[in-house]
């Protein structure tokens, strides 16, 4: 692992244009530029779809296909992104598995705030499950606010009395929206991406007033993990989050669950995008594509 990387990866992120009062539109606008230039592996094949009465992005191995489904849901706040912002790491996990993804375009906040997304992505699930799809032969897996997706999929999905998918996969997951944990405080300025303040913008166009105290919108705090599937949780040390990773990973032990902490020195939020820059991305990437291999084979 790269120290030099980490450091330019670090220096890069803090070089950004200084932030300045933006626009919905404006945030949108921008982060689908950033994640524009994330590189996206070669030898897959893309095609839009639609599941659970929601577009979404089909990602293919251009070639030997493994059986199973990723269903991923991308990051953004809940505010911004879309199938295509996550593409890079959509396409890695592709690429590594040799296993197709569904990865949804849900609604969006402050258009559509909770749990407009959190219903689109049980309806997509159930669309896979409705389609002959067994939850045996599905990894839920997403990045940040999509990561926190993938938790609530399954809180609901037990609710409903839907099989479990086979296992869980979050990069840098956000879990907390009450921002209870020590790191919210204790990383600040070690983040590039976050502070308090821009949580609270964020937050507050998605909940609309509605409580974060709630398994939903909290889970890390909140929620009750048994019969979960395996998880794999995935975070930086210079993160803001990295204690939702670490709240949750607690909760998932004191029930039974089976959970992997997976944290690394020194790198930002969805460290893992960042393949073309540090090491450490696609190694993380690496043992993400074990976990899923291991849970479906």
């Amino acid at each position: 692992m790269s120290r030099e990387q980490r450091k330019m990866l670090d220096d890069l992120l803090r070089h950004r244009e200084p932030a300045k009062s933006q626009s919905v539109q404006e945030m949108r606008a921008n982060f689908a530029a950033m994640m524009a230039a994330m590189k996206v592996p070669a030898g897959v094949r893309t095609a839009p779809t639609n599941l659970g009465n929601r577009p979404g992005v089909i990602v293919d191995p251009a070639q030997d296909a493994r059986p199973g489904t990723i269903l991923y849901f991308h990051g953004g706040s809940y505010i911004m992104g879309s199938p295509y912002t996550a593409m890079s790491l959509t396409a890695n996990l592709v690429s590594k598995t040799r296993i197709r993804s569904v990865s949804l375009d849900y609604r969006l906040a402050p258009e559509h705030p909770f749990p407009a997304a959190l219903k689109d992505a049980l309806a997509a699930y159930r669309g896979l499950l409705e389609g002959g799809a067994q939850g045996a032969s599905i990894v839920l897996a997403g990045d940040s606010a999509g990561g926190g997706i993938t938790l609530t999929t399954c809180l609901m999905a037990r609710d409903a009395d839907l099989p479990m998918p086979a296992a869980v996969v979050m990069f840098s997951p956000g879990l907390d929206r009450t921002h209870s944990g020590a790191s919210i405080d204790s990383k600040k300025g070690l983040d590039p991406f976050f502070t308090r303040e821009s949580f609270t913008f964020t937050d507050t166009l998605y909940l609309a007033g509605q409580d974060p105290n709630h398994e939903l919108v909290s889970p890390a705090r909140f929620a009750d993990l048994t019969g979960f599937p395996p998880l794999l949780l995935q975070v930086g040390t210079n993160e803001l989050l990295l204690d939702d990773s670490t709240q949750l990973a607690d909760r998932a032990r004191a029930a039974g669950v089976d959970v992997i902490l997976d944290v690394t020195a020194d790198v930002p939020h969805v460290f893992q995008a960042f393949t073309d820059i540090i090491d450490e991305a696609d190694q993380a990437l690496d043992r993400a594509a074990l976990f899923i291999t291991q849970h479906l084979r």
